[in-house]
Formats: structure tokens, sequence, C-alpha cells
């Protein structure tokens, strides 16, 4: 699996972490996919950023909440990565 053909799919993957988890969709679903090379998946929230005020999400993102991702990137797509910020 490539960087496009993830983004094809990135819908999908949101669709099912806001079943799984609405907090875990929240901290992830503004997420940008910046690269995927060998296994480890580039996540960027620089958009978030051009808002007043912090808009990220990071101080609700938890380990927990990356599992819960990865899982559902996992459930779509049959890969599983890495995931970092």
């Amino acid at each position: 699996m490539d960087l496009a053909q993830l983004k094809g799919v990135w819908n999908q993957v949101l669709d099912a972490l806001l079943e799984e988890d609405r907090i875990a969709w929240l901290a992830y679903f503004d997420a940008r996919l910046v690269s995927l090379d060998s296994g480890k998946l580039l996540l960027s929230f620089a958009d978030s950023e051009k808002f007043g005020g912090d808009h990220n999400y990071k101080s609700v993102r938890k380990p927990e909440h990356t599992a819960k991702l990865v899982s559902c990137i996992h459930a779509v797509t049959g890969q599983t990565l890495e995931v970092i910020e």
C-alpha cells in the first residue's frame, strides 16, 4: 500500500474510528497524511494550527487513541502501520 491508496480509504478509516471511539476520532479527524514509508505513517496537524488558539487536540491524543487508529487502519486496509506525528 502506498500513500495515495491509504488516502483513498482514509474516510473509511475515520468512519471506523468514529464507531470505535468518538474521542479518538476527534483527536485524529483533521490529521493530514504526509508520508507512508516502511510501514510508518507520518501525520501532520499543521492545518489546525491556522486557527486562533489550539485546535489540534494534541492534549487529548493518548496512546490508546493511537492504538485504536492503528487498529482501524488494519481493519480497513489489512496493513499494520506505525503512526507518527
